[in-house]
């Protein structure tokens, strides 16, 4: 399966098997599955692929945003970012990315066959806040609720 940068897809079940100590959100169904992420390979190892679910409850996720924002003076909050998936207002839970490697991808997210895609401007958003994420817990400061530098080295020695 070719992996394209910006796009979304749905992970297997048995990912979470592995990383089932992790607090991860995991999938869940009822008609459709669920979450699913947005997704780019990472600058520096091609076999790690950056997993970002998104939500709807944009509103929630607002209010956690502002209040965060209050507590932090002047610095920056890279746990969210806010945008537009099929004409609705989505979250981007940066808070939430986790690395995979391919095998653990199961499909592309379509809609009426057709590839789900956002503007530009918001991919590259999404990408460059998620990489100062993976930047800032490479060196011990941690946005995501788990060690994702951690999963990334099982990950890497999974895949040999």
């Amino acid at each position: 399966m070719v992996i394209e940068d910006g796009k979304f897809y749905f992970i297997k079940d048995e990912f979470f098997d592995v990383f089932k100590d992790y607090g991860l959100m995991v999938n869940k169904e009822n008609g459709n599955k669920r979450p699913c992420y947005f997704c780019f390979r990472d600058r520096k190892n091609k076999e790690i692929i950056w997993f970002v679910p998104i939500s709807t409850k944009f509103e929630k996720y607002k209010r956690i945003y502002e209040n965060k924002k209050l507590k932090s003076g002047n610095r920056p909050i890279y746990n969210f970012v806010f945008g537009k998936v099929l004409g609705k207002k989505a979250v981007f839970l940066i808070q939430n990315i986790f690395p995979t490697i391919e095998k653990y991808i199961e499909k592309k997210y379509t809609n009426s066959n057709i590839d789900v895609e956002i503007p530009t401007t918001e991919r590259d958003n999404v990408i460059i806040t998620s990489l100062r994420v993976v930047e800032l817990a490479q060196r011990g400061i941690n946005v995501p609720f788990y060690n994702i530098i951690e999963m990334k080295k099982i990950l890497l020695n999974d895949n040999k």
